[in-house]
């Protein structure tokens, strides 16, 4: 799980979570805290065993926070349907950008 790519403040060195141990890490790192997330896809490219997801990720956060994150998902999945890999492409800063406090 590389979620962005390369280096960021979820993993320094950007080579990625693996294993159910960094993945978990990693969830608890990230994922834990966050209130909820909702998913906007504007197009998905498929191909071979591989999918890619253009789209907004907003992250609702403790204290009526609020980010939105541009980027494109990439997933692979196993001749099992289990997901093998998942490659998150967004920038750290253009996200940050959008960090607001809003009620709703």
């Amino acid at each position: 799980m590389e979620d962005p790519v390369g280096p960021s403040f979820f993993d320094e060195e950007g080579k990625g979570h693996h294993g159910p141990e960094g993945i978990s890490a990693f969830w608890d790192k990230t994922i834990a805290n966050v209130e909820r997330f909702e998913f906007t896809i504007r197009d998905s490219h498929a191909a071979g065993d591989e999918c890619a997801n253009v789209g907004t990720i907003t992250t609702y956060l403790p204290g009526g926070y609020r980010v939105d994150t541009d980027g494109v998902f990439v997933y692979r999945v196993g001749e099992d349907g289990l997901i093998r890999s998942m490659r998150a492409f967004w920038e750290t800063e253009r996200a940050m950008a959008t960090a607001r406090q809003v009620t709703e």
